[in-house]
This record gives C-alpha cells, structure tokens and sequence, in this order.
C-alpha cells in the first residue's frame, strides 16, 4: 500500500455536472451521508446525462450499458441537505467499454467530497453480449473526454 496522499479533484477537472438533491434517507446514524449513497449519486448522473442527450432510453434501448466496475475515495462528508454536484467526464473510451471518471462537490464548493470511476460495458440487451458502442452514443462520449 501506498503512502502517497491522493488530492481530491477540482472543478476545473470535470467535463459536465449534474445536480442531484441529497435526501433526508441519505443521512446515517453518524450524521453524514452515507458511502453507498456515493455509488447511486454516481450511476444517477452518467444515467441522467445519456438519457438527456436522447442516447439512452431505459426501457427500450437494444444496447445498453452495464456497470462491471465502481470504486469510490473519500475526503471530506456532506449531509443533508447538501446540493450535490457530480462531476463527470470519461476517462477511457475503448470499443465496447467507457470508464468514467467523476467527483461529488457539495453545494458550491470547489473540491471533491469524493471522487470515483464508473465502468459500462455494452451489451446487447436481449442476449447480454458484448457489442460495440453505437455511434450515437460513442459521440455523446466523445463530447466528455477531458485532454489535459
């Protein structure tokens, strides 16, 4: 194990954000939101950002994309009723995969609370087989790519 501290991102590291509203339920018995929270902000953002760029379509999509990897680092907690921004861009973009890479920023605050990475992998829906991306979805991917 390393003893090199990782910094948390900044703003300026992310391509999009969406806005999700913390919740009451959110909170757990330490009073902070709790971790797993973390891993839903996550799935609700890239889901949110490739329904609203019209390339997913959740009940009739042919292609879909399903996680195969998640992981999650804390910095600091957010509460209720925090206004979480989740910072998304896309770190990797291969043939039937995209690694994502995002960040939770409460209210207005200019670091991470959190970062992580989101893995999809494209699949046929009716026989769950690898496919390529489509091309529609590969160009909304394309527009998340951060170089730098």
């Amino acid at each position: 194990m390393s003893d090199q501290k990782i910094s948390p991102p900044r703003r300026a590291d992310f391509v999009v954000f969406e806005e999700i509203h913390s919740r009451w339920m959110d909170n757990d018995a330490y009073g902070h939101i709790n971790n797993v929270v973390y891993y839903s902000f996550f799935d609700t953002a890239v889901n949110r950002y490739l329904i609203e760029h019209n390339v997913l379509d959740i009940a009739k999509s042919e292609i879909i994309g399903l996680v195969i990897e998640t992981q999650c680092q804390y910095f600091s907690s957010i509460t209720y009723p925090d206004l979480i921004q989740v910072g998304l861009k896309v770190a990797h973009l291969g043939n039937s995969s995209v690694r994502y890479e995002l960040a939770i920023f409460a209210n207005d605050d200019d670091i991470a609370s959190a970062k992580g990475h989101f893995v999809h992998v494209y699949v046929d829906r009716k026989t769950n087989k690898p496919t390529p991306i489509p091309r529609d979805v590969r160009e909304v991917l394309q527009q998340l790519l951060k170089v730098g």
